[in-house]
């Protein structure tokens, strides 16, 4: 069997029309010779009807602590709605399609409910709708238990059970539909000259989402890594040719590797705290284990760290900053908190050894006169901490900077 897994968006079947467009993209899967099982998110947007924000709003409107184990089966409800609707829209038009939740498909995770992790996966049974000619439509985003608890996989789940099907089925490709033609070099709606990107190595599309792009979710990407199965991300609403996202450049034409390029991308991520604490020099060893292990004892992530003779500098969601200096003090340490900040990224697999990518990154930033409060690197990407009301022109410095306009 020659297997593709299509996912589609929330975007992608939130309404009759945009469905028929689902349509004619498996039937062209199918008159290429290959078998689709399709993956489906949730219908719609936060404030649509079937939308999994919409039904978490619904939830929690009777309890605004609902337990996690309740709000999973309510989250259950958008993916089954969807490919409920998607595998009827199949059927209408001629194909033989049939619905299955997370787990009917052979989805069994751990029980960390609302973030659960796929332990494996039993593919026998869409294994043997496809050699009986039948399209699997699965509810992405799901799983259950080894005793049969329903389960959520977290943000980007949908994207995630894609991969997993693909890998597990050993498909030849991995397509993620969404509503733009591919994977850009910057947000469009802050770098007006954002390009799309014809092809992106594995681990450069997972440093992008790590520091803030959301086009694919980075645990979908690392599990086709594994059985090397290519990616491909593309717009339902046109033909065009999306993103390639493998080991080597696009047809393999010549063998180029996509990473001797220097820069891929730019991001950002917002809504960022510093948080800032000075200790005595000879203390900072045993100041530095105990801060960390403090953030890790309430579930506090935490980015950006910086440890030095005397002081010790890291970030965190603006979401959770108050808390964590609150349990900081409570154990007499005061940190000094920069709030509304925003972490900008350069991201690229050519970066490595290359003289000169530090000192271009500071130098874009230096010319639009925008402060660096923090820096962290690694062999492919470079980060900066800046303020909030400097991360449009920081993007568009460093996108300009590291030649990414085309």
């Amino acid at each position: 069997m020659r297997i593709i897994v299509q996912k589609f968006g929330g975007t992608s079947v939130a309404n009759e029309e945009v469905r028929k467009l689902v349509v004619r993209k498996v039937e062209k899967v199918r008159e290429q010779g290959y078998s689709p099982v399709v993956v489906v998110s949730a219908m719609g947007r936060k404030g649509e009807n079937y939308a999994t924000d919409t039904l978490i709003g619904l939830a929690r409107s009777a309890n605004k602590n609902i337990a996690a184990r309740e709000l999973d089966h309510i989250m259950y409800c958008g993916e089954m709605i969807s490919a409920v609707i998607m595998a009827s829209t199949l059927q209408a038009s001629g194909m033989d399609a049939v619905m299955l939740t997370g787990g009917q498909a052979g989805i069994i995770t751990d029980d960390q409910f609302n973030r659960a992790r796929i332990l494996k996966i039993d593919p026998k049974r869409i294994s043997s709708l496809v050699k009986a000619g039948k399209i699997p439509v699965v509810c992405g985003f799901q799983g259950v238990t080894a005793d049969g608890e329903f389960t959520t996989l977290g943000r980007g789940g949908s994207d995630t059970t894609a991969a997993a099907l693909g890998a597990a089925l050993m498909a030849e490709m991995i397509e993620i539909y969404t509503d733009v033609d591919g994977i850009m070099t910057a947000d469009p709606r802050m770098v007006t000259n954002a390009q799309i990107l014809d092809c992106i190595s594995y681990g450069e599309v997972c440093q992008l989402a790590h520091q803030g792009a959301k086009v694919i979710h980075p645990r979908a990407v690392e599990i086709a890594m594994q059985k090397n199965i290519p990616l491909m991300v593309k717009s339902t609403f046109s033909d065009e040719p999306g993103t390639l996202i493998t080991n080597i450049s696009e047809g393999d034409h010549g063998g180029t590797i996509v990473t001797d390029r220097i820069a891929t991308g730019v991001t950002c991520l917002n809504n960022i705290a510093q948080l800032r604490i000075d200790v005595y020099p000879e203390e900072s060893c045993t100041a530095s284990f105990e801060v960390f292990k403090l953030m890790a004892d309430n579930h506090i992530s935490v980015d950006l760290i910086n440890v030095h003779p005397g002081q010790i500098m890291f970030t965190v969601s603006g979401e959770v900053v108050e808390r964590a200096a609150a349990e900081l003090q409570r154990h007499g340490y005061q940190a000094a908190v920069t709030y509304d900040c925003a972490k900008v990224s350069v991201v690229g697999g050519g970066m490595r050894e290359v003289p000169g990518v530090m000192a271009n990154f500071v130098e874009a930033l230096a010319v639009k006169h925008i402060p660096i409060l923090q820096t962290v690197d690694s062999h492919t990407s470079i980060s900066a901490l800046v303020k909030k009301e400097d991360v449009q022109a920081a993007v568009t410095a460093l996108h300009e900077k590291f030649g990414l306009a085309g």
